[in-house]
């Protein structure tokens, strides 16, 4: 029997403890009958900056008994959702750590930074524009991360000061409006929103129709390769053209 956010299909998420907007953001896209369950990631200091150091120690952290509890639910897909856990450490990491968790969960499962990827390759665009709330040294990385896969960063926004963990997720969506606009140019064909934890997924829309171009956001594209492994399409016209078509 299918009710109205349960029977279709169960998507596992793996959310940093710190992360308060991930689980809303997921519950949020998922289409009638896809029911969301969240296992929680330590591995990280709740006090400290995080930055290239912090979040690849993250990326290199024992998950095993995160990922025992949210396979307690049989899920159909399992969703990673810190993006620079794995892109500080680059693709092939970002790759293993996919066939890792499929293997140990039976799931297909999706990183926050290869959906980036994927939604790109979706959108067939190989100029972006790119903004995050990580310091400068891991937005570094991200683009890095992005080149290796063939895309090409012509513009960037840093934010102006270092954020904690809890700041990343304090950012209003008007805040993450204003940073997107700063990191658009002319010559990018898309605009590319970093960071599972900044509340994005809320102004795709007004973005998109301000700029002319498609958005991607980490949560958003986490969404649409997990959709599409799922065999299932978003309702929801909001949430860009990513998740359109």
């Amino acid at each position: 029997m299918m009710t109205a956010n349960r029977g279709i299909a169960r998507i596992g998420v793996l959310v940093p403890f710190t992360n308060t907007n991930l689980e809303p953001d997921i519950a949020m896209l998922a289409p009638p009958g896809v029911s969301v369950h969240a296992a929680r990631l330590g591995g990280y200091d709740i006090d400290a900056i995080p930055d290239a150091d912090q979040m690849a120690g993250l990326g290199a952290s024992n998950i095993d008994e995160p990922l025992r509890l949210v396979g307690g639910v049989r899920p159909d897909v399992v969703l990673y959702g810190c993006t620079s856990a794995t892109l500080s450490h680059g693709v092939a990491f970002d790759q293993d750590l996919c066939a890792k968790v499929s293997a140990l969960i039976g799931a297909r499962t999706v990183t926050a930074a290869s959906a980036l990827v994927a939604a790109l390759t979706i959108l067939n665009v190989t100029r972006i524009a790119f903004a995050s709330p990580y310091v400068a040294s891991l937005n570094d990385m991200a683009i890095a991360f992005l080149a290796d896969s063939g895309f090409d960063t012509v513009s960037r926004a840093d934010y102006p000061v270092a954020l904690g963990n809890y700041g990343q997720g304090e950012l209003t969506p008007e805040d993450v409006f204003n940073l997107g606009m700063q990191a658009n140019s002319d010559d990018a064909q898309a605009l590319v929103l970093s960071c599972t934890d900044m509340r994005s997924v809320e102004i795709i829309e007004r973005l998109e129709k301000t700029i002319g171009k498609p958005v991607v956001t980490s949560n958003q594209a986490m969404m649409r390769v997990a959709l599409d492994h799922l065999g299932l399409s978003c309702p929801y016209p909001a949430f860009g053209r990513l998740l359109s078509g």
